[in-house]
This record gives C-alpha cells, structure tokens and sequence, in this order.
C-alpha cells in the first residue's frame, strides 16, 4: 500500500476530507446533539414555566386587593380574639367588672363561679354575682357591661331595696347612706376554643 505521501495530491485531499467528514460526524454525535438535546429539554421547561407564569399573571393586579383583604381578616380576627377570647381568663373578666363597678360607683360584694358549659366553638363560662349601690348607678353598671368589647351576658338579674326588699344576698354587709339597692345576677362570658378540644371546668371562684 503507497504511504499518503506518495499519493497523488487529488487522492490525499480526498482522504483528508474523508476523515474530515468522519470527525464531524463524530463530533455532531459525541458533543453538540447532547448539547442540542439538553437545549430542547431546557426549551420544554421553560415554555412550560412560561405558561405557568401566564396562568398566574391575571392575580398579580389582584396582589393589592388580596393584600387588603388578608390585612381587613386579620383585624376582624383580632377584634373577635376580644369579644371572646381563646383562653378562660376569669381573672381578666373580674378586672373588667369591677372596673366598671368603681366607675359606675357601685360595689361588687360577690363572684361565684359556677359549672362551665362546653359548645362547638366556645365554652360559656357564668358567675353569679352581688352588687349593691344607687340606683342609678347600679342602671349605669349594667349600661357599661352591656358596652364592653367582650360579650358578657346578665340574667336571672334581681333588684330590690336594701331595707325591706324582696332581694336578699347570701350574706348581709354595712351599706353606706347611699346604697339604696342590692342586686343578684349571673355573668356569663365567653372563651373560644379548639374544635373537639372541651375546656376544663373552672373551680369556685368567690370574693367577698
């Protein structure tokens, strides 16, 4: 066999272009159709993010209005946590009344707590308390509760005289000159909870 140098000049270039076809081949197979692959792979993806993003387009106006919605619920959310709080806080709820007691100018002579009832959503939780004042002051105790953030509910609500009324508390005090009235009732309020998660019953609870 004549070495490529003896070959004619017409014979080696067809040689050399020969293997120069062979290395390209080559080279298509073993390089760029992989990288040609990846490409058309990555071209999928990214048509399909792009897709993806054109789906969600639409709420990006809406992102304000949804930001304003979530800020209006967590504020309403905040005001029910006050009409009727997620823990039995009776000692928050005494506060409260006898607050509103010393402001209406009335005196709480009594707290009882008394058995808890347990609902779906929230646990009633009622005291039966005794008061004794003015008259009028003891209408503006009642006025004041009624305007409190938490729901606390009055019944059984009894009023009558300090002398000769038909009213009578467990136990008899020193009223001042201007107690002209003693009165019973149960406080209830109100403690939210988990659902299927019943609160424990409160124990007695007196002041005196």
């Amino acid at each position: 066999m004549a070495k490529f140098t003896e070959m004619p000049r017409k014979a080696q270039l067809g040689i050399v272009a020969v293997l120069g076809l062979v290395a390209s081949v080559a080279l298509y197979f073993v390089v760029y159709k992989s990288m040609s692959d990846e490409n058309r792979a990555n071209e999928v993806k990214l048509q399909a993010k792009i897709a993806e993003n054109n789906t969600l387009r639409p709420y990006e106006q809406k992102l304000p209005e949804l930001n304003r919605t979530v800020d209006a619920l967590k504020l309403q959310l905040e005001n029910l946590q006050k009409i009727v709080p997620d823990e039995k806080e009776a000692d928050q709820f005494m506060h409260a009344m006898q607050n509103e007691a010393r402001r209406a100018g009335i005196e709480v002579r009594r707290y009882e707590a008394k058995p808890t009832t347990t609902r779906e959503f929230y646990t009633e939780v009622p005291f039966d308390m005794e008061l004794d004042g003015p008259y009028y002051a003891m209408l503006n105790f009642f006025d004041r509760v009624s305007k409190l953030e938490r729901i606390i509910n009055i019944s059984n609500l009894q009023v009558g005289a300090v002398k000769g009324g038909d009213v009578k508390g467990k136990k008899t005090y020193h009223y001042g000159p201007r107690e002209s009235v003693i009165s019973t009732c149960m406080a209830t309020t109100f403690f939210s909870h988990e659902t299927n998660q019943p609160a424990k019953p409160t124990g007695p609870a007196r002041k005196k």
